[in-house]
Parts: structure tokens; C-alpha cells; sequence
């Protein structure tokens, strides 16, 4: 596999092929991530620098380098470990520095976020060059509402909760220009559930699936959240959100007091901003069933061509556990010359 190096100029510097070890993992709602193993050269600590990027021809991501050790091994000799992320990790530099409100569209509200803390912020300072917004037209993301209130929240991890919440993805591309596009989107259903697409499955049936590994994780669990926000003792607003009875309810309590009312706001649109916070913390407590597996994903179904990061596709494994599951990662990895190419399964119950 080749390995493209260019500078923050996004000048092409030159190429890598030769390594131990290699693993590259697009993502499809928080950034990719990538590590490189290989023997020490001078082009490699000319190249693996703070902020030079990588890319490969089998992702449409870029990564940027972020980190870099040398070990000496006294039988391989002088080894050089390199990782980062991808150009999504770039909002990880920025927070949301004043009081924001976003209500109504989604779309809107996520690019009032990047806009007022990353493009064209009050401070120049805290511009990026070359980055910019690219609107969507796709009514899965146009059609979406959001309502919600940050005071100096990391600008990633907002980002990841909304898009987390509302399964959509977002990506940062560069294009011909060598602009940085920002840009929401949606995997395509192309399982059992829809007949407008080709169905992908992968199964041992059509000898694509080995090596599977299926996981589900019920103990942190929570199902319904009591939300307080402002005000004191019995005068403190509190809303309920998430559904459950019996054995089957699982309580959490959210400290949402940070939320305020603005002058002039309707009670509504405040109770919608606590509800928000409800939904992103009982989200971050859900029922994990994730579907691991080695896949044939370069014959029958090539990644990139009948599928992509987001898609929702048909899952089974000989037992036949099984489901229709979004593909949340894609992983590369190339070690001495074995390469290995597969998906990571998020199974998605409601579509089952």
C-alpha cells in the first residue's frame, strides 16, 4: 500500500511503501484515526512532521501527523511509530468560546458553530485558512432540527454528540482548490429494510463474513433522564426524557443548571434545549451491539464502489445473529505484507 506525504501547504513531498506495520481507519462520525511502523530513514523524520498530512489511494481521508516515537530495538535496529487523526480532528482545536444557542434546523446550527469559532470567528486569530462550509441538499440531513445551548464546550465533541444522536456523519475533504470542505451526511439503506438500492449483505452464506465477533454490553444502560435546569429547590425547571417501566427503567439524573433562558425566549424552546441535553447523556449510556468482522470487501462488495462509511447493511454470521447494521468504521491494515480490509457493524434495532 502507498503512503502520501504532503506538507500543510498540501505540497506532495514524497511517497512511503515500505513498513512493518500500518493500520488506517476511516470513521464515520468522529475522526479516522491512522499508525505507521516502520524502520527509520531520513526521509521519514523529514517527512512525519508536526501537521504534514497522509493519504492513501483506497481513502477518500486525509490524515494529519500528530505524534511520532523512535525506539531502538537491538535486533530490528532504529523503528519510528507515527499516528494521528483525520481532518476532522482539526474542530478538536477549537472550543465554542461564547454563550451559542442553536435552534431550528440542524444544518444551520452546526455551521453556526463551525462558522462563528473556526471560519469566520470575531477573533482572526482563531481562523483557519481554507476551510469552509459545504451545505447539503441530501433531506436527510435538510429535514433535521436541533435545539441545544454550549458555553465552552469542545467544538469535536459537540459535533460528534449531534451527529451521534441523529446517526448522520461528517467528513472534511479537501478539494481541487485545496480548500478544506466541512460537510454533513448520511449513510445510504441498503439493507432488507428498502427496495429503492441494491441490498448488501454480508454473510458466510455469500462467503463474505469470517471471523466475526458479535457484542452486547447492557450494564451502563439508562433509559430515562430527569433533567434540572435553572432556578432553585422547588422552583428549579426539570423535564423528563426517554421511556421506561418496571425492571426495565433505568434512571439518570442530569445537572443541566449551565442551561439558561435567554431574555425574551420562548419556555419551549428552553424546554427543547433541556430534552437535547437529556438525549446526548442517555446517549452516551445506550445499549452497545456492535457486529466485528473480517470481510471479502473487494470482490463482490468493494468499499468505496456498492458501499460507504454510514450505509446501512444486512449482517449474519453462521449462527445466524444478525442484523441490518451501519457500517461506522472501515479499517485498512497492512502488517508484513498481509493486508486486510473490513468494516465495523453498529447494529440498529428499531431497522432490524
Amino acid at each position: 500500500m502507498e503512503i502520501y506525504v504532503y506538507t500543510p501547504e498540501l505540497v506532495n513531498i514524497g511517497m512511503v511503501d515500505t513498513y512493518q506495520s500500518f493500520i488506517w481507519n476511516d470513521r464515520y462520525a468522529k475522526p479516522g484515526d491512522f499508525e505507521l511502523f516502520t524502520p527509520v530513514t531520513q526521509d521519514l523524520l523529514d517527512w512525519m512532521i508536526k501537521d504534514y498530512y497522509l493519504s492513501i489511494p483506497e481513502s477518500n481521508y486525509t490524515m494529519i501527523v500528530e505524534e511520532r516515537e523512535i525506539k531502538t530495538d537491538t535486533e530490528e535496529g532504529p523503528i519510528i511509530r507515527v499516528a494521528g487523526r483525520s481532518l476532522e480532528s482539526i474542530l478538536d482545536r477549537r472550543i465554542i468560546w461564547a454563550q451559542t444557542s442553536i435552534s431550528g434546523n440542524l444544518q444551520n446550527g452546526v455551521k453556526k458553530l463551525i462558522t462563528e469559532n473556526l471560519i469566520s470567528p470575531s477573533d482572526a486569530s482563531r481562523a483557519i485558512p481554507n476551510f469552509q462550509f459545504k451545505d447539503s441538499t441530501d433531506p436527510a440531513i435538510t429535514n433535521l432540527t436541533y435545539e441545544a445551548q454550549y458555553t465552552g464546550d469542545n467544538l469535536l465533541e459537540v459535533i460528534e454528540k449531534i451527529c451521534e444522536e441523529k446517526k448522520i456523519g461528517f467528513r472534511v475533504w479537501i478539494d481541487e482548490n485545496n480548500i478544506m470542505q466541512f460537510e454533513l451526511y448520511a449513510g445510504t439503506d441498503r439493507s432488507y429494510n428498502q427496495e429503492t438500492n441494491p441490498y448488501i449483505i454480508f454473510s458466510p452464506e455469500y462467503e463474505n463474513l469470517i471471523n466475526s465477533s458479535f457484542v452486547e454490553k447492557y450494564d451502563e444502560e439508562k433509559n430515562i433522564a430527569l433533567v434540572a435546569g435553572e432556578g432553585q429547590n422547588e422552583q428549579r425547571i426539570t423535564r423528563t426524557v426517554g421511556s421506561g417501566t418496571g425492571l426495565e427503567r433505568k434512571e439518570l439524573y442530569v445537572d443541566a443548571r449551565d442551561l439558561r433562558q435567554e431574555e425574551g425566549e420562548a419556555a419551549q424552546t428552553y424546554y427543547n434545549k433541556l430534552d437535547t441535553r437529556g438525549k446526548e447523556k442517555l446517549n452516551d449510556s445506550k445499549v452497545i451491539k456492535e457486529f466485528d468482522a473480517e470481510c471479502v470487501t473487494d470482490e463482490q462488495f468493494i468499499y468505496g464502489e456498492d458501499f460507504f462509511l454510514g450505509d446501512i447493511v444486512q449482517v449474519e454470521n453462521e449462527y445466524g445473529i444478525g442484523a441490518c447494521a451501519r457500517i461506522t468504521e472501515f479499517i485498512t491494515s497492512d502488517e508484513r505484507d498481509e493486508l486486510k480490509r473490513y468494516p465495523t457493524f453498529e447494529i440498529i434495532e428499531e431497522e432490524s
